[in-house]
């Protein structure tokens, strides 16, 4: 009887040994999986109209830019290969009486000479916007940007009084610095004392 008492002890604890025992698992991962994601179609950003009245020399205009995305124009992929369609912005001055002073439609190859071979063939035209009326100037900032990224070419846009324009880089950063304010700037060696 002894006997069998230890056999069947035995044949319990290998049976309980065997159930508890973690089964080897063959989905164990050592790297990351590089998992493709399905390929999307392409991104484009949201039509969009921004209208405002502005004084200006003395008259009230009313300035409409509206941006809209264009399949006409070449797509951009980033470097994953998403592909990006690029905007078309459509500037419209108006004076009081509803007659258009100005009306120009802006895209990417417009700023060519500016952005360079690199931003033309990476960048879309991200953004048009309403800066100020200076004297007997609109100023507009624009931007060319490579999507999803940081990376973008600021714009400065000068329309004058006379509907000419004037379009360049623009180097002035727009922040609430004791500079930009035309407050004397506190010398680097002074300690605050």
């Amino acid at each position: 009887m002894k006997r069998i008492v230890i056999a069947l002890s035995v044949a319990v604890a290998a049976l309980i040994l065997v159930a508890c025992k973690d089964k080897k698992n063959n989905e164990t991962i050592i790297t990351q999986r590089v998992v493709k994601s399905a390929s999307k179609g392409p991104v484009r950003m949201p039509a969009n109209t921004d209208s405002r009245e502005v004084s200006w020399i003395g008259k009230t205009y009313q300035l409409t830019i509206h941006r809209q995305p264009a399949d006409s124009l070449s797509m951009v992929k980033d470097d994953m290969g998403q592909k990006y369609i690029d905007n078309v912005f459509q500037l419209t001055v108006a004076r009081q009486d509803g007659s258009v002073f100005f009306s120009r439609r802006f895209v990417k190859n417009d700023f060519a000479r500016l952005i360079g071979d690199d931003f033309r063939k990476t960048g879309i035209l991200e953004g048009f916007v309403f800066d100020k009326a200076d004297g007997d100037w609109l100023e507009f900032g624009a931007s060319v940007g490579r999507p999803q990224t940081d990376e973008y070419i600021p714009l400065k846009i000068r329309l004058s009084r006379m509907g000419e324009l004037d379009i360049k880089i623009d180097d002035q950063l727009d922040t609430n610095s004791d500079i930009d304010s035309q407050k004397p700037a506190a010398d680097a060696d002074d300690d605050g004392v």
